[in-house]
């Protein structure tokens, strides 16, 4: 009788094609033009990625109020780390450099998540503020506005969406937007 390898691992509960599907939900809601052309987000290799992280981040929240979601969380994030990993490899950076780049990630993410954090309890400027650094090279106040509008409006659908949708993945981002702009 052959055994399975991963005989002693605890079977997956969340099938790897939901784990997909949301994490290209949050590439294609990351790569809206609406972001780049309208809100001042660089269209370069940073501002995607941050990009990114901001709608990692707003899901991963959503996702800590659900009892049951920790295995899809980790999972979102392992698939982000491993998205960022082939990113890494097809731009050309060597085998040695890839796991130096990826702490790089790492700190980026959680760093950026404790400041996203925090500065969502804040009901003034903070959020705006953190979104101006992290994701706008520290210029462009009036876009981080509408980028803090857009992530509170994104949090706020999120937490409207039932537990069900989430994590069977059958939700939507709300639409980019910016005052007097429409997708």
């Amino acid at each position: 009788m052959l055994w399975p390898f991963n005989h002693f691992r605890k079977p997956r509960r969340t099938p790897p094609g939901t784990i997909e599907a949301i994490y290209g939900m949050i590439v294609t809601q990351a790569r809206e033009p609406i972001f780049y052309r309208d809100l001042g987000v660089p269209d370069t290799v940073n501002g995607r990625f941050d990009l990114l992280l901001l709608h990692l981040w707003l899901l991963l929240r959503r996702l800590r109020t659900v009892q049951g979601a920790t295995e899809l969380s980790q999972a979102l994030f392992d698939r982000f780390c491993e998205d960022m990993d082939d990113n890494l490899r097809e731009m050309g950076v060597g085998d040695q450099a890839v796991p130096k780049r990826m702490r790089a990630f790492g700190e980026a993410f959680y760093g950026r998540v404790q400041a996203y954090d925090q500065a969502m309890e804040d009901v003034g400027e903070a959020l705006a503020a953190a979104i101006c650094k992290n994701i706008l090279n520290g210029t462009g106040m009036d876009q981080a506005r509408h980028l803090a509008a857009y992530a509170r409006a994104t949090e706020a659908d999120l937490g409207r969406t039932g537990e069900a949708a989430l994590l069977a993945a059958s939700f939507k981002f709300p639409p980019a937007f910016r005052e007097g702009v429409t997708r």
